[in-house]
C-alpha cells in the first residue's frame, strides 16, 4: 500500500450508520475507527461468481479468499460511487448497473464498519489490480459454497453476506 493511500481521507460513520467525520486510512486502521465500506458480488450471465485471493500485502486479511470486490468509502463519496470505483479498480468491472443488496454492520479486532452491499452481472474481461488480487476465477454457486467451507475467506464478506450465502444453499445452488 502506498503512502498516498494510507493518507487518503476515509468517511467515518457512527453507530446509527450516518457519516460523522473523516480520518486518514492510516488512523482508521491503527485505531479501528468505525467507517463504511462497499462489497460487490460479481456474477456472470451463467450465474457464476467471481472469487479471488487477496495479495499477501493487503493491510487487512492478506492472502485470504474473497467473493466480493470492495473497499472503504473515501470522504465525500456515496456508497454507489465507492462500489463502482472499487469494482473497477480491483477487477476491471465497468459499465454495468450495480444492484443494492442492503446494508450490514461488521466488527472484529481488525476492522469495524457499515457495509453497503451490491451485486452486478458482468461478462467482460476481468483485469486484476496487481497490488490487491493474486488469483481469481469464475466458480459456480455450488463451488463457492464449498470453497467458503474449505478455504480461509475474509470473515467480513462471509458475515455481511451470510443471508445471501444461505439463500444460495437453500435454492439448491449450493448443493447441486
Amino acid at each position: 500500500m502506498s503512502e498516498d493511500t494510507r493518507d487518503e481521507l476515509v468517511a467515518l460513520f457512527d453507530d446509527t450508520g450516518a457519516p460523522c467525520g473523516t480520518a486518514s486510512r492510516r488512523r482508521v486502521r491503527a485505531e479501528n475507527l468505525r467507517h463504511a465500506a462497499t462489497a460487490v458480488v460479481v456474477r456472470n450471465a451463467a450465474g457464476e461468481v467471481y472469487v479471488h485471493r487477496r495479495t499477501d500485502t493487503k493491510d487487512v486479511y492478506p492472502g485470504r479468499y474473497d467473493f466480493c470486490a470492495g473497499g472503504v468509502l473515501r470522504a465525500g463519496e456515496s456508497p454507489l460511487q465507492s462500489a463502482r470505483r472499487e469494482v473497477a479498480e480491483e477487477l476491471g468491472v465497468q459499465g454495468v448497473p450495480l444492484l443494492r443488496l442492503g446494508e450490514r454492520d461488521y466488527a472484529d479486532a481488525h476492522t469495524r464498519y457499515r457495509a453497503f452491499l451490491f451485486t452486478c452481472t458482468y461478462d467482460g474481461p476481468v483485469r486484476w489490480q496487481p497490488e490487491e488480487v493474486a488469483w481469481g476465477r469464475w466458480v459456480s454457486p455450488r463451488r463457492l459454497v464449498e470453497m467458503v467451507d474449505e478455504l480461509v475467506f475474509v470473515p467480513d464478506s462471509v458475515a455481511v453476506l451470510d443471508r445471501w450465502l444461505d439463500a444460495l444453499r437453500a435454492s439448491g445452488h449450493g448443493s447441486d
